[in-house]
């Protein structure tokens, strides 16, 4: 353990198959269960899909075969406030298509 009292942990990798994608808004896993200050999706299908933390509005795009990374004490730290708060959903939108998406998150354990 660090002096500070403080590790990166992990929650469960999150997936959504692309063969379920309808065009609407899908759950990709269950809501956050930690405060995180690292978010990845990763998009292994075949489409591009959009990203959302309410099922309703667009506020990102994610190519299809690549990911994104929001690492949110890039410039400041996790004491700051700078995190995805516990309980947001993450959502993902698509056509139906082979493959996965993924959602990989780190937190602060103590």
């Amino acid at each position: 353990m660090s002096s500070l009292g403080k590790r990166v942990d992990w929650e469960p990798l999150r997936s959504r198959n692309g063969a379920t994608f309808n065009a609407a808004y899908q759950t990709l896993g269950g809501p956050l269960e930690h405060e995180c200050f690292l978010v990845k999706i990763v998009n292994q299908s075949g489409v591009d899909i959009f990203i959302s933390i309410d099922g309703v509005t667009d506020i990102d795009v994610c190519p299809a075969g690549s990911f994104f990374l929001y690492d949110e004490t890039t410039n400041s730290s996790r004491e700051a406030g700078m995190v995805v708060h516990r309980g947001t959903q993450f959502w993902v939108k698509g056509t139906v298509t082979v493959g996965l998406v993924y959602l990989v998150t780190q937190f602060a354990a103590t």
